[in-house]
C-alpha cells in the first residue's frame, strides 16, 4: 500500500448473526455496497473488513470466509476477525475429559492467507467489579472494541502487527482512554456552530452599501469590474470627433464671454457699450452650444434602447462611436470572473462573516458591477435642462448691495474734497459730482438688469455727506489753499478707485443673471453623464455576467444558510430500542444496516440516528447505560439494586474496566472550530458549483445541486462529530489551518493521554481479553507480546509537550490516528505453539458419506482436515452426527 492510498472505511460483518444470508458471493458484495452506499461512499480499491466471529464459527463458516478472501476488488482484501467466547475443544478420543474449554483454536485454511489475522478474545473482561457478571462477549464492551477497531489507522497497524505473529493470530489486552463531550454539550455547541455559521438576516455588509463601498478587497479580475476602470482612466471623446467638437463650442463660448466680462469690468467698460453687447452675444452662443451638447448627450443614451430592446455590445459600440465617443475594449478582462468570485468568497468566509453576510456582500457587489443602461441614465439629463440652468441662475441678477469699506471709502473721498473756505468752497462739490456720475454711468450700461442704481445708493449718499463734513471742517480748522488742492486732488483720486471697484462688484453681480457659473456647471455635469454612458459600455456583457453569477452566489449561500438553519434546528433521531429476548445473537440486531457503523475519510455521509454502539450488540435488552445484567443468583442481595442509579452517566457499569472516559464541558475554541469546520465544508460543496459559474451554467440546477452536497457534508460533519469527536478534524477540514488542543476544545487536560500512551509495558496494567482457561494458552514470553501505543493526532502536539515537561521518554512507535477518539495501549500476546490447528475442506464422495449409492456426485458434504491429512480415520460422526475437530498426532493437551 502507497502513502497516498485512501483507505475509506472498515467494513463491519457480524458472522454470528448474519453467516446465513452471506451464502453466495453475490449476497456478499450487496452485504457490503449496502454498508458502503448508507455512508455515500463508492467501493474502495482496497477493502477493509472487520469480522465478529466465534471461534467455532470459524470452521462452521468455512464458506463465508471463502467468499471473503475471494472477494473481487481492484486492490488488496484485507481482513481481521474478532474471536469472541471459548472454543469447543471436545475429543473423541479422550472420554475423560469430553469437554475441555480453550484447547485449541481450529482455523480454516483460507484464513491463513496475506492480509488476514485473527484476534480471540475469550472473554472481554468487562466487569468492573467482583458482583458483575456480563458474559464473557458482553455487547457493550465488544461494542467500544470494535470501535476502537473500525479507526482505519488502528486496524492497518493491527493487522500488521498481529500479521508478524506466529499463525497471524494473537490474543489482545487494552487499556483505552475515551476524550468526549456528553451528548448535550456538544449537540448545543453543533446547534450554536451552525447558527452562526448561517447568520442573521438583519446582518449588514458594511462598506457595501452605495457610493461608499471600496473595492479594494476584490480580487483583480473584480476590481476592474467594479470599477469600471476602462471609462474612467480613457478619453471617452475621439478628438475632432462630433461629441468632442460640440463640447469644445460650448467650453470656447464659456471661455469668451469669461473674457468679454472682464473687459466689460475694466473703467472702459463704463465708456462703451460694445463691451456689454460682446458679452451678450457670447452666452447667448454659450446657450446654443449648450443644448447641442446636450442633445448629443440624449442621443447616446437612447442608443441603448432605441429600438426596444438592449443592443448587442458590438452595435452599442458603433452607434457610439459614431457620435465620436470611444468604448475601450475589455482586453480579456471576463476570462477570469469565475475564479475571482471564487476567491472572493473563499476570502470572507475565512475572515469569519456568516453565509448571509457574504450573501449581502455578493449582492452589493452585483450591483456595482453590473452595466446601466443609456435609458436608466436618461432622468439625470433633466438635472442640466435650460429650465434647471436657469433656475440655478434665478434671483442672481440684482447687484450685491455696496460693502462697508466703499461706503467709507467714498465718504472719505467727500471729506477730502470738501476742506474749502470762502468763494472756493464750491470745489467741495467736485468730488459727489465725479463719483455720482461715474455711478449713473455704471447704472446705465447695467441698464435692464433690474435695479441698476442700488449697487451705489450708499455710496452716493456716504460721498455727500462726507463733503458736508470736509467742508464744516475746513470752517472750524481754516486750512490753507494748498491743503485743499492736495485734499481735493487725493478726494478725485479715491472717488474714482472707489467707483472703479463698486463697477467692478456691480457687473460681476449683473453677469450672474446670465448664469456663466451654471452653464459650465451644465456642461461639466453633461461630460460626466456622457462619460458613465460611455463607461456602461465598456465590458458590459462580462459586468452582465458578473452581476448574475453574483447573485447567483448569492442565491446559493443564502441557501446554504437555510441549510444549516434547518440542520440546527433538527432533532436528533432518538436510538432503535434494544432488541429483548434470550442472550446472544438475534436477527433484528442487525448491526450492518446502521450507517455509523461506518468509520470514514470520505464525505456525503447520509443522515442518520447517533451511533449508538451498545445497542448494536445489546441482546440482552439492558438500557443503553443501565446494568448490564441481573445479579447472578449467589449475588450478595440486593448488591446491584441497592446502588441506584450511577451520578455519571459515563461510568455506569455498562463500560468495561479496561475503558475510562473523560469528559468536558467544552472550551473556549469549541464553538469557533465548529464553526470553522462547517466553513471549510462549504468551501468543498461549493467545488463543483464554481465550476459551473466558470461555465457559465450557475442557474437553478446549479444551485440545487450545491444544496444537495452541502446538505450532505453537514450530515457528515455532524456524524463525525457524534462518532469521533471534535479532537479529530472532519475528512473536510482545510489541513492547513491549526486545530486548538483539547483543552480549548473539551477542557479536559491531555496529561491522561500523555501518560496512559508514554507508560512503560511492564508497569501498566492492561487488561488482557481472555478467560482464564485461554490465559494457559497464551505464549508466557513478555518480549513475544507486541505494543501499539495510539492517539488521535490531533493531540499529538499537547501530548508530546507534555512528555517533555515532564522528562518522560517519548515512544517513537506512536501511532497518531487521523480519526477516533481513542488513546490508549493494544497489546498482542501470540498463542503457544500448537494451539492453532489449521484444517482444509474436502468434498466427500458417497462412499465416504456412508455408501448410500445413488446419491450422485451432487450428494456431497464437506470434510475439515488437518493440513497434510485427509482426516478419514474411521471416526467420521459422533452420536450427535456431528464431525470432530482432528488433530494432528502428538498435539494432545
Amino acid at each position: 500500500m502507497s502513502a497516498a492510498e485512501e483507505i475509506g472505511a472498515v467494513v463491519h460483518l457480524d458472522l454470528r448473526v448474519q453467516a446465513p444470508e452471506l451464502a453466495t458471493a453475490r449476497a456478499v458484495r450487496d452485504t457490503v455496497g449496502r454498508q458502503l452506499g448508507l455512508a455515500g461512499l463508492p467501493e474502495p480499491d482496497h477493502l477493509l473488513i472487520l469480522a465478529v466471529d466465534t471461534p467455532s464459527g470459524l470452521t462452521d463458516h468455512q464458506h463465508q470466509y471463502e467468499l471473503l478472501t475471494g472477494y473481487r476488488a481492484v486492490g488488496e482484501v484485507r481482513i481481521i476477525v474478532l474471536l469472541v467466547g471459548s472454543a469447543p475443544g471436545s475429543y473423541d478420543d479422550e472420554p475423560v475429559e469430553a469437554y475441555q474449554p480453550d484447547r485449541r483454536l481450529v482455523r480454516p485454511a483460507v484464513l491463513r492467507s496475506s492480509g488476514t489475522a485473527l484476534l480471540w478474545a475469550g472473554d472481554l473482561r468487562s466487569a468492573r467489579t467482583a458482583l458483575e457478571q456480563p458474559a464473557p462477549d458482553d455487547p457493550r464492551a465488544l461494542a467500544v472494541l470494535v470501535d476502537v477497531l473500525s479507526v482505519p489507522d488502528v486496524f492497518l497497524r493491527v493487522l500488521a502487527d498481529a500479521g508478524a505473529l506466529p499463525e497471524a493470530v494473537a490474543a489482545p489486552g487494552v487499556r483505552l482512554l475515551e476524550q468526549d463531550l456528553p451528548p448535550e454539550v456538544r449537540d448545543r455547541a453543533w446547534r450554536d456552530a451552525l447558527t452562526r455559521f448561517a447568520g442573521e438576516d438583519t446582518e449588514l455588509a458594511p462598506g457595501m452599501a452605495g457610493s461608499s463601498w471600496s473595492a479594494a478587497d476584490l480580487p483583480e479580475p473584480l476590481r476592474g469590474l467594479a470599477t469600471g476602470r476602462g471609462g474612467r482612466t480613457r478619453q471617452h471623446r475621439e478628438a475632432g470627433g462630433v461629441a468632442d467638437g460640440a463640447y469644445r463650442a460650448c467650453a470656447g463660448a464659456l471661455d469668451d464671454a469669461d473674457a468679454a466680462l472682464a473687459e466689460l469690468q475694466a473703467l472702459p467698460g463704463l465708456l462703451s457699450s460694445a463691451r456689454r453687447d460682446a458679452f451678450e452675444a457670447d452666452i447667448e452662443q454659450a446657450h446654443r452650444s449648450l443644448d447641442e451638447y446636450r442633445d448629443l448627450v440624449g442621443t447616446a443614451l437612447r442608443s441603448g434602447s432605441s429600438t426596444g430592446a438592449a443592443p448587442s455590445t458590438a452595435e452599442a459600440t458603433t452607434r457610439l462611436a459614431a457620435l465620436g465617443l470611444r468604448v475601450p475594449s475589455a482586453d480579456g478582462v471576463g476570462e477570469r470572473i469565475g475564479e475571482g468570485l471564487r476567491e472572493f468568497a473563499g476570502k470572507l468566509l475565512g475572515q469569519g462573516l456568516a453565509l448571509r453576510a457574504v450573501a449581502q456582500r455578493f449582492t452589493g457587489l452585483a450591483g456595482r458591477v453590473e452595466p446601466v443602461p443609456g435609458s436608466a441614465l436618461l432622468p439625470r439629463l433633466a438635472e442640466h435642462s435650460p429650465e434647471a440652468v436657469a433656475h440655478r441662475t434665478r434671483g442672481s441678477g440684482d447687484p450685491v448691495p455696496a460693502p462697508a469699506i466703499g461706503i467709507a471709502a467714498a465718504g472719505l473721498a467727500g471729506a477730502f474734497g470738501g476742506l474749502w473756505q470762502g468763494p472756493l468752497i464750491a470745489l467741495a462739490a467736485l468730488v459727489p459730482l465725479v463719483f455720482i456720475a461715474v455711478v449713473v454711468l455704471g447704472a446705465a450700461r447695467l441698464w435692464g438688469s433690474g435695479h441698476p442704481d442700488r449697487w451705489a445708493v450708499g455710496p452716493r449718499v456716504a460721498v455727500c455727506a462726507g463733503a458736508v463734513l470736509g467742508v464744516a471742517g475746513g470752517a472750524l480748522a481754516d486750512p490753507p489753499p494748498w491743503l485743499g488742492v492736495a485734499g481735493l486732488l487725493l478726494g478725485l483720486a479715491l472717488a474714482v478707485e472707489t467707483a472703479r471697484r463698486l463697477w467692478y462688484a456691480a457687473a460681476d453681480a449683473w453677469a450672474l443673471a446670465y448664469g456663466i457659473a451654471a452653464l459650465r456647471q451644465a456642461l461639466e455635469g453633461l461630460d460626466a453623464l456622457l462619460a458613465d454612458a460611455v463607461r456602461e459600455h465598456w465590458a458590459a456583457d462580462e459586468r452582465l455576467y458578473c452581476a448574475d453569477a453574483a447573485r447567483s452566489v448569492a442565491g446559493m449561500l443564502r441557501a446554504t444558510a437555510a441549510a444549516a438553519e434547518a440542520e440546527a434546528r433538527a432533532e436528533p433521531a432518538p436510538a432503535a430500542p434494544p432488541a429483548t429476548g434470550d442472550a446472544g445473537p438475534s436477527a433484528g440486531d442487525d448491526w450492518l444496516t446502521g450507517p455509523s457503523a461506518l468509520e470514514t475519510e470520505s464525505l456525503g455521509v447520509v443522515d442518520g440516528a447517533d451511533a449508538d454502539w451498545a445497542s448494536d450488540y445489546d441482546w440482552e435488552g439492558a438500557d443503553a447505560w443501565g446494568p448490564m445484567a441481573d445479579p447472578a443468583p449467589d449475588a450478595a442481595p440486593g448488591a446491584a439494586q441497592d446502588a441506584g442509579p450511577p451520578a455519571d452517566p459515563w461510568q455506569t457499569p455498562a463500560t468495561p474496566r479496561w475503558l475510562e472516559r473523560e469528559t468536558g464541558e467544552g472550551g473556549a475554541d469549541l464553538v469557533a472550530t465548529l464553526t470553522a469546520d462547517l466553513v471549510d465544508a462549504a468551501v468543498v460543496a461549493m467545488g463543483p458549483y464554481w465550476g459551473a459559474v466558470e461555465r457559465g451554467q450557475a442557474g437553478a440546477l446549479a444551485v440545487r445541486r450545491n444544496d444537495e452536497r452541502v446538505r450532505d457534508l453537514l450530515s457528515t460533519a455532524r456524524r463525525h462529530l457524534q462518532r469521533n469527536g471534535v479532537l479529530a478534524p472532519p475528512p473536510f477540514a482545510d489541513r492547513h489551518r491549526a486545530r486548538p488542543t483539547s483543552a480549548n476544545l473539551l477542557g479536559t487536560d491531555p496529561h491522561r493521554v500523555a501518560e496512559l500512551v508514554g507508560a512503560e509495558p511492564e508497569r501498566h496494567a492492561v487488561v488482557q481479553l481472555s478467560s482464564p482457561e485461554q490465559a494457559t494458552l497464551l505464549n508466557r514470553d513478555p518480549q513475544a507480546a507486541v505494543w501499539l501505543r495510539f492517539a488521535p493526532d490531533a493531540v499529538r502536539g499537547d501530548v508530546e509537550r507534555a512528555w517533555r515537561a515532564s522528562g518522560a521518554p517519548q515512544p517513537d512507535d506512536a501511532l497518531w490516528t487521523a480519526t477516533g477518539r481513542y488513546a490508549g495501549l493494544i497489546r498482542l500476546t501470540p498463542l503457544r505453539m500448537g494451539v492453532v490447528d489449521t484444517v482444509r475442506p474436502r468434498q466427500l464422495t458417497d462412499d465416504d458419506a456412508g455408501g448410500a449409492g445413488g446419491a450422485g456426485s451432487a450428494d456431497r458434504a464437506t470434510d475439515y482436515g488437518i493440513d497434510g491429512f485427509d482426516g478419514s480415520d474411521g471416526r467420521d460422526r459422533l452420536a450427535d452426527g456431528t464431525r470432530p475437530y482432528h488433530r494432528r498426532d502428538g498435539d494432545r493437551r
